[in-house]
């Protein structure tokens, strides 16, 4: 629990549910179960993590004081299981936190995957699927953020031909095409193509994995897009 803050965030124990279970989860043909170490699913719907998420940014955007966590009681919570109410897909921005964005949440209560321009190779679609799939994780949330370096990084091979050394250029390659898309519109060419790369992400991730896709259409997931002020510190879903 957050020391000086604790009226103001939501503890750990309103997300979470007592008990264990182990649900038998389809994977590939094979039938197997995976909770870790008989970890309890989170508690929440797909709309009330997002609902915990929207609250939780207000909090840091109006009350953004630096907090103390008790990490090591949350230490010993979670270490012998894991039941993380929302997976977030961001930026590896050393400025797009997701647990502080998201309202201070301490150990266990988000699964994370990052890298530059908050995309989806075969390691983060595996990394968020075992999320949803085996910990049961409701939410999972395409976070982009304003001044992204990478997202720069495809606007300018669009718009002047740059070159990039090493595995830089092949890794920005799936944010082109956002970036072709909204080419010539009046907003900021780099927010408005990290908008639109992140909202063609969310889309391909329920549509694309057939795990995400058979936990959306049953009510279980929910996929979403949005952007990260840098400036204000606000999160905006992206429709």
């Amino acid at each position: 629990m957050c020391s000086g803050c604790e009226g103001k965030r939501v503890g750990r124990r309103d997300f979470l549910k007592a008990g264990a279970g182990l649900v038998a989860i389809g994977f590939g043909g094979a039938s197997w179960s995976a909770r870790a170490a008989e970890a309890a699913a989170p508690a929440l719907s797909p709309d009330e993590a997002l609902a915990a998420l929207k609250s939780g940014n207000e909090r840091y955007v109006s009350h953004p004081e630096l907090c103390l966590i008790d990490l090591a009681a949350q230490r010993s919570a979670v270490a012998a299981h894991q039941a993380p109410w929302a997976t977030i897909i961001s930026c590896a921005d050393s400025r797009v936190p997701p647990e502080l964005i998201f309202g201070g949440h301490g150990i266990g209560e988000l699964f994370v995957a990052r890298n530059a321009g908050n995309l989806v190779d075969t390691a983060t679609l595996g990394t968020v699927e075992y999320g949803a799939a085996v910990l049961g994780s409701p939410l999972i949330v395409v976070l982009a953020h304003t001044s992204c370096g990478a997202v720069k990084a495809a606007c300018d091979v669009v718009a002047k031909n740059a070159t990039y050394p090493g595995a830089i250029g092949p890794m920005i390659e799936p944010i082109l095409p956002a970036a072709i898309a909204v080419r010539g519109e009046s907003g900021d060419f780099v927010d408005d193509t990290a908008r639109e790369s992140a909202r063609r992400t969310a889309t391909r991730l329920s549509v694309s994995s057939k795990l995400l896709a058979g936990l959306t259409r049953d009510g279980k997931l929910k996929v979403v897009a949005a952007i990260y002020d840098l400036e204000t510190g606000a999160v905006t879903y992206i429709e």
